[in-house]
């Protein structure tokens, strides 16, 4: 198939006009909405870490859990209320 001059490709004008129209017209899809975080609230979940971690934050007992959410806290950079 040949080019036509200036090196531009045949296009169907009717598909063209329709990709444009379409690219304008669709709406984005958009996740669900991101709910606010609640200071001192807890959610329950299931979080996979090396057995050598969490015996080093079980070694002292109770409060554990407490003591990782902590950490988590710090190496996020938030403040630990």
């Amino acid at each position: 198939m040949s080019r036509p001059p200036g090196g531009r490709r045949p296009t169907d004008p009717m598909k063209a006009a329709e990709a444009a129209f379409k690219k304008v017209t669709t709406k984005p899809v958009e996740g669900p909405p991101k709910t606010a975080a609640i200071p001192g609230v807890k959610e329950t979940i299931t979080l996979r870490i090396d057995q050598d971690v969490l015996a080093y934050f079980q070694g002292d007992g109770p409060g554990w859990q407490e003591r990782i959410n902590a950490a988590l806290r710090k190496a996020a950079g938030k403040s630990d209320d």
